[in-house]
């Protein structure tokens, strides 16, 4: 209980700290979007008014996406390790006749349809019903996920355009900027906006640490969590909500077309840095904040960008930093495991092969190991070397100073024997499991022994071991 109130005191710090200014919610000294129409790169003063935060219309505008893309980022790590990730599209897009429907009823009791509870209210319960025809579809017929997400996105979306279509002829339609909801309208951003995504941002977080663990069970394992009592259907609803919340919250900032890729760009790019759970959620949560930071400040910057698409493009952007330099899986990271592997085969073959050859000469002593000198012809006969490979094997075992090189041949080091002994006997290990208990056949046993031996883990090498002794 109390790491999770450590966890949770984290994250809830990271989130306010930009709040801590001020000036934050002071009266608007100027709106920092400029509608110009000649296009005029950023001046050094327009980068310095939005670093120190010094409009009023950029402060809101920059903490409301901050804590959008920060409540996201949490959920998304749940949403897509539950192969959910495509339900935040749907939910987006079943949000849209809800905002019409709301419009029209605020409008035909007198009003003038603009109030945004309003609309979000409509956009939640639309967006409800949307995962209520998901589940009974999913669950009640043989149509599979896929299917019923296709269903609700196109029948609902298209529902709302058609909508929408009625608003244009009434009277107020003209003027009630629903579109904003379809490609997002940051700029028109309130405080009251700010303040209803951070309450937003708040429930998300504090749910999700309450139920960290229920939801970490129930992505990785479904029945192990039916067998400690806890109901897959109401964790499932769970998360939908949270989803569903995120999204509603989101249609102003983003758009309900690009709002889903808030929910699975910073938790994919969280993956390539990180495989633990915890941390995973950190780096998303930080990862959707910064989006939302940056994407609102280039377009608070150089007028005429929309927010919405430059802040998924800043996504964009940081999950393919993440996949190339990721410190966990990434693509650069990948390549040097894989080459420090292929390496170690090259350095084990080769000081295997050198231990078999003096070992088969019958004056070997292992106290004269300098008078042992291997021809590198020998050598390279005795294996079928690659030219190329047996250079990089000498060079690296040099290197490591398991070897001496001379114009001669290779001589053995203490360290580079004693670590060949070790490498010969995992081999031998190995091939006496693979005849007595594996049923490989003598004629096949090296073949199978070359492919698995370098990756065999020191467990299991003492089980063989043990096992050859009784």
């Amino acid at each position: 209980m109390k790491k999770k109130f450590y966890f949770l005191f984290l994250l809830f710090a990271i989130l306010l700290i930009p709040s801590l200014n001020p000036f934050l919610f002071s009266e608007p000294s100027s709106l920092v979007l400029k509608h110009q129409h000649n296009f005029d790169w950023p001046s050094s003063e327009d980068f310095l008014r939005i670093i120190s935060l010094r409009d009023y219309n950029t402060r809101i505008v920059l903490l409301g996406t901050m804590f959008f893309g920060f409540a996201s980022g949490m959920i998304g790590v749940f949403v897509t390790l539950r192969k959910r990730a495509l339900v935040g599209d749907a939910v987006s897009h079943a949000s849209l006749p809800g905002v019409v429907i709301a419009f029209i009823f605020m409008v035909s009791i007198g009003g003038t349809g603009k109030f945004l509870p309003g609309l979000l209210m409509g956009a939640l319960i639309s967006s409800f019903i949307g995962v209520g025809v998901i589940l009974l579809v999913r669950n009640y017929t043989r149509l599979h996920e896929d299917a019923a997400l296709g269903i609700v996105l196109s029948v609902f979306f298209g529902f709302g355009v058609a909508l929408l279509g009625i608003t244009q002829k009434m009277k107020e339609g003209n003027s009630a900027g629903l579109d904003s909801f379809i490609y997002g309208k940051t700029a028109s951003m309130l405080i009251s906006d700010a303040w209803l995504i951070l309450v937003a941002a708040l429930v998300v977080l504090i749910l999700s640490v309450m139920f960290f663990k229920e939801f970490t069970i129930l992505c990785f394992d479904e029945e192990y969590t039916l067998a400690r009592g806890w109901s897959v259907f109401t964790l499932d609803l769970m998360m939908m909500f949270l989803t569903v919340g995120v999204t509603v919250i989101g249609l102003q900032a983003v758009g309900l077309i690009l709002v889903v890729a808030l929910l699975i760009i910073p938790p994919i790019s969280a993956r390539f840095w990180t495989s633990n759970l915890k941390k995973m959620f950190v780096i998303s949560s930080f990862l959707g904040a910064i989006s939302g930071i940056l994407g609102a400040a280039v377009s608070a910057l150089v007028p005429k960008l929309p927010a919405g698409a430059l802040i998924v493009l800043v996504c964009g952007i940081l999950f393919l930093l993440s996949f190339l330099f990721g410190s966990e899986s990434g693509m650069f990271i990948q390549l040097y495991r894989n080459l420090r592997f292929q390496y170690r085969i090259l350095i084990q073959n080769l000081l295997r092969s050198m231990y078999e050859i003096v070992n088969s000469r019958q004056s070997f002593e292992e106290d004269d190991l300098k008078n042992f000198m291997i021809d590198y012809e020998e050598l390279f006969n005795f294996r079928s070397w690659k030219k190329i490979s047996l250079m990089i094997a000498v060079e690296l075992s040099k290197f490591k100073k398991l070897i001496i090189k001379t114009k001669k041949g290779l001589i053995f080091t203490k360290s580079g024997y004693l670590e060949s002994v070790r490498i010969f006997r995992n081999h031998h290990l190995w091939e006496l499991y693979l005849l007595n208990y594996a049923g490989v056949g003598l004629g096949h046993v090296d073949h199978f022994v070359d492919d698995i031996e370098h990756i065999i883990e020191s467990k299991i090498l003492e089980e063989l071991e043990e096992e050859q002794r009784s």
